[in-house]
């Protein structure tokens, strides 16, 4: 996600998909605190399982350094501080750290920072690993966004990307689509924040193919990259490693 502290104002919640960083920082800023469970609400628990996954994927070790990006609350970041891994939760939602340093303020290993994808305030291979779930598609530039992960990431260092994605099948794709154009748009109708369902919907129906972000990855110059479906491909995560 795009983090600009400068950024942040008060008269605008719309995030369209030109991504301005302020209305899209409001959104997230307005939601933080029911975050979590709406997540939980929207997926049927789905979440919990594409945690779990990535949990696995990244597999944080004892003394390593885990780069959560738009990591929110921080619920994604605690299991990699469990693991025994120094875990920064970053994210540029001012409302959402607030949020994680509240609830999380008993977990060891774990700091928030405040910080811009495109410009990450961290030196040069600072992390053995780095893992973005669901933030990708809110940058303003995938692929700068892609570039300063590596730039973060030691030679060796492993990616997660856990995002959104589209069916294969060609059927279930139908059905997707389906939900994403009218079963979204329905449950915005009776909810506080109705633009955080429109732009879920049109930022899905918008975002590249498996193999599309795959190809970019590596031209951003991650090596072995590769993509695994999660729910049919409602959901993929992709791996990669920094060559250095």
């Amino acid at each position: 996600m795009p983090v600009g502290m400068a950024f942040y104002g008060w008269g605008m919640t719309r995030a369209s998909l030109d991504k301005q960083p302020a209305d899209v920082a409001a959104m997230f800023d307005s939601t933080a605190e029911r975050y979590d469970l709406l997540n939980s609400l929207m997926t049927g628990g789905q979440d919990r399982r594409w945690r779990r996954e990535v949990v696995r994927a990244v597999d944080a070790r004892p003394g390593e350094r885990i780069l959560d990006l738009a990591a929110g609350t921080g619920t994604s970041s605690v299991p990699f501080a469990e693991a025994g891994a120094e875990t920064v939760a970053c994210d540029f939602s001012l409302g959402m750290l607030r949020v994680g340093v509240r609830r999380q303020a008993g977990a060891e290993r774990l700091r928030f920072v405040a910080g811009d994808a495109l410009r990450l305030p961290f030196a040069d291979g600072t992390f053995d690993a780095v893992t973005i779930s669901f933030g990708l598609r809110n940058v303003a530039d995938t692929d700068l966004a892609i570039r300063e992960l590596r730039r973060v990431a030691k030679p060796g260092g492993r990616l997660l990307v856990c995002e959104v994605s589209h069916p294969p099948n060609g059927l279930l794709a139908a059905g997707h689509k389906l939900h994403l154009r009218y079963g979204l748009p329905l449950l915005a109708r009776v909810s506080s924040n109705p633009d955080s369902y429109r732009y879920l919907a049109e930022s899905t129906l918008a975002w590249p193919s498996q193999a599309a972000l795959a190809e970019r990855i590596q031209k951003a110059g991650w090596a072995k990259v590769r993509w695994r479906d999660l729910t049919f491909g409602v959901v993929a995560l992709h791996h990669a490693i920094n060559p250095g």
